[in-house]
């Protein structure tokens, strides 16, 4: 009678096991906005890692969350020559906590390999930077560079910020435990200010008088003067994104410890993963 109490109260967590991955990411990511003359490029990409879970809810369908750290770049230099004439560039690090629903096209009970697409909600932390001409690492956000938060219209843009995730992916069962895989992600951005730059140039004396010196040097990095009050510095009508490609492993933990010290019976698989509660062979 103990045994059959321990079995029925340990057995939810067995199968939650049985569902449940670990998942990790390494790869690249870049960025795509004002300061990027291809929509899809990894011209400047930089290093992207990511950990997370992922729990079978059935043959098709998943859910996942992971949380993802990297860092974006782009400068004007490495655009066309409109780009170069305006010389801004700049840098921030990346977190983002990604929740999402994934569909497998094909289930890996009856193929060792399935392409996915996932969709989801993230939210994430930036912080654009450049150098000044004399080397020091300056935040721009600060800086109001566009006049946010004292000329008229312009808000100041916050440094969290929420993203919609979209992707495809290849996952490959190396085992039952372990499959490894390639993923795109595309963040769908609700901002233009991921690289500081968005709409047209303040006035300079405002700017000048508000935020400093600095602020005037760093908004305009050109040869020529000082662009005049409105002229185009982005574009505001198309928000900035992110995205990245990487490689992925996948894998389950395993219970077999566990399930001698509840002393559960072994587990079995009719397929190779993804099992239902109901796959047990349970024997009294």
């Amino acid at each position: 009678m103990k045994k059959f109490v321990i079995l029925v109260c340990c057995l939810p967590y067995a199968a939650l096991a049985q569902n449940c991955y670990l998942t990790f990411k390494a790869g690249l990511a870049n960025y795509q906005g004002e300061l990027q003359a291809h929509s899809i490029t990894f011209n400047q990409a930089k290093f992207l890692g990511s950990i997370g879970l992922r729990y079978d809810l059935s043959e098709h369908f998943s859910a996942r969350t992971a949380f993802t750290l990297s860092s974006l770049q782009a400068d004007d230099k490495k655009g066309t020559t409109a780009m170069q004439a305006r010389n801004l560039n700049f840098k921030t690090s990346l977190f983002d906590w990604e929740l999402a629903s994934q569909y497998n096209i094909f289930s890996l009970n009856d193929k060792w390999w399935t392409p996915y697409v996932f969709a989801g909600l993230s939210l994430f932390h930036y912080n654009p930077y450049t150098k000044t001409d004399a080397g020091a690492k300056t935040y721009l956000s600060p800086l109001s560079t566009e006049g946010q938060g004292f000329a008229p219209g312009v808000k100041p843009y916050g440094l969290w910020q929420a993203s919609i995730p979209l992707g495809v992916g290849f996952d490959y069962a190396i085992n039952e435990d372990l499959r490894v895989g390639l993923e795109f992600t595309y963040h769908k951005l609700f901002t233009d200010y991921l690289d500081d730059v968005s709409g047209t140039y303040v006035d300079q004396t405002a700017l000048l008088h508000a935020k400093g010196q600095t602020a005037v040097d760093l908004a305009y990095r050109g040869a020529g003067a000082y662009p005049p009050a409105g002229a185009m510095r982005g574009d505001s009508r198309n928000k900035d994104a992110w995205y990245s490609f990487g490689l992925t492993v996948t894998c389950r933990s395993f219970i077999d410890q566990y399930k001698r010290i509840a002393g559960l019976p072994a587990y079995k698989r009719d397929k190779r993963v993804g099992c239902p509660v109901n796959r047990y062979n349970i024997v009294f």
